[in-house]
Order: C-alpha cells, then structure tokens, then sequence
C-alpha cells in the first residue's frame, strides 16, 4: 500500500510539473503575441508630428492596432518617457539626435524602429526677405540642443557664410567655428523658444515643427534653406526590448503606407518630405 501511495504521489506531482510547465508555454505565447486590443502610446511634438500622427492612428486602427497619441512641447521629455515606458514610442527625432541623446544617458536603451519623416531646419528672419544676404554683425539663434546646433551651423557653412572644422560633422559647436568673417553673434537658445524670440534676432534657424506651428511656411519663407540630407530623417524610437514586438511591423506598415504618404504631400508640401521610399 506503501509503495503505491508513494507511485500516486509521484503521478500527482507529475501532472502539476506538466501543468505548471503548459502555463508557462502559454505565458510566453501571450508575451509573442501582444494583446492587439489595448491601445498604445506614441509620444510626439505638436504640430505636423502630431498631424500625421493622427492620420496614423486611423491607418493603423483598420489594421487592428490602437494608438494613443501624447504630445511633449520639447525635445527631451519624449525619450525620457519613453526610458521610463510612460510611453511605447516616440516620432519627433532623427538618428543623430538618439545617438547624441544615448551617449549623454546611457541607461535609456533605446532603439531607431523605422524612417518616418523629413523636417529640414531652415534659416527664417522677421527683418529680411528670401534672398537677402544676412548682414555683418547679424545676431543669429540656433538650437542649444545636441545635434540641430550643429545641424545649423553647418547650414550656415554650406552657404559659405562660416567656415568650421569638419562641414559634415553634425556634432559641431560654436566653438568649431574656425571663421567667422562677418562676425555674426551666434545665440543658442532652446529650440521651441526661437520663434517667439525671433523679433528680436536678425534671423534664426528653427525646425519645421516650431516653424509651422509659429506660422512661418517652410516652402517659401526661409532665406536659406535646408538640403534634404537623408541623414536628418526622422524616425521612430522605441526600447531596445520592443524591437521585436509584432506590433511595430503594424505601425511601421500604417505609417510607411501609400495612404500616409499621399496625406503628407497634400497637407505639407515642400515642408516635409517622405523619409522612406515608397
């Protein structure tokens, strides 16, 4: 009797292994496949981020994907949130910016998903038209944040108007600034505030999020203009340990479809640009 009871113990605690073993099996299916019902969070800037966001959202929801939109007025915040999984995602930056961001903070882990968008940075004035030549002695603002201060010092040097250290070096400062010939004060400031500063700057470079959202049209009022550099395409972030969510390749297809595309050429032409080939 002994010897039994100690075989129908031995199947009993067998059974529950296998048990315990087939919840696990299903813990991890439910991991692969995340649960398409519950909505997820993209984090982005006001203005032509959040525009296209929106038509996004209404892509991605008829392929069954849910998208909760949050709007950070900077540009640190959003990757910040995204470190702390306040959010799933963030649209508001190009490559460099993460790169320059991940050097700084390290313990954030994050990751480039996919190309999104081009928003060139341009150089705008309130005292000078397009075409006029910036004067000697101009007070120039730019982005105090890493890479786009660099981005648009090496705007000023592709129009000849400084010469700095390395012309393809988006990481350059004001102290790579090696002439200076018309003597221009260079102004960093904190890129959202430079529109409402710009009365009283001789001109400014803002991106084209700032720029749209103050009302300046980046088709026709720069007085110098960006190149469209794929290196300044924007992208989707998310955190390394979500680059295999299924969920991404959803997004990615709504965002990067034939329908997205269309509603960014009809509501920003010559403002932003597609960043990913169609």
């Amino acid at each position: 009797m002994k010897s039994l009871g100690k075989f129908m113990l031995i199947g009993v605690l067998g059974i529950l292994m296998l048990a315990l073993a087939g919840c696990g099996g299903d813990k991890k299916a439910d991991d692969a496949k995340p649960d398409m019902s519950k909505p997820v969070i993209v984090g982005v800037n006001p203005g032509p981020h959040a525009v296209i966001m929106e038509n996004v959202k209404k892509i991605a929801e008829k392929k069954g994907l849910k998208i909760e939109i949050k709007e950070f007025s900077d540009f640190v915040t959003p990757n910040a949130a995204l470190a702390d999984g306040e959010i799933w995602a963030n649209c508001y930056q190009h490559e460099p910016f993460l790169k320059a961001t991940m050097e700084k903070e390290p313990k954030y882990k994050l990751a480039k998903a996919f190309n999104t968008a081009l928003f060139p940075i341009n150089i705008y004035s309130r005292k000078l038209k397009p075409g006029d030549t910036i004067p000697d002695g101009a007070k120039i603002g730019i982005p105090n944040d890493p890479t786009n201060g660099g981005r648009s010092l090496l705007l000023l040097a592709a129009n000849n108007l400084i010469k700095v250290k390395n012309p393809k070096d988006i990481t350059t400062t004001v102290q790579d600034i090696t002439e200076n010939p018309h003597n221009y004060q260079i102004v960093e400031m904190e890129a959202a505030a430079i529109p409402r500063s710009l009365d009283d700057l001789t001109c400014a470079a803002i991106n084209t999020t700032y720029a749209l959202n103050a009302g300046l049209n980046p088709a026709t009022d720069p007085i110098l203009k960006e190149t469209n550099d794929s290196l300044y395409v924007n992208i989707v972030a998310v955190r390394e340990k979500d680059l295999n969510d299924p969920r991404l390749k959803v997004f990615q297809e709504a965002y990067q479809s034939k329908e997205n595309a269309e509603f960014i050429k009809k509501n920003f032409p010559g403002s932003v640009y597609l960043g990913w080939n169609e």
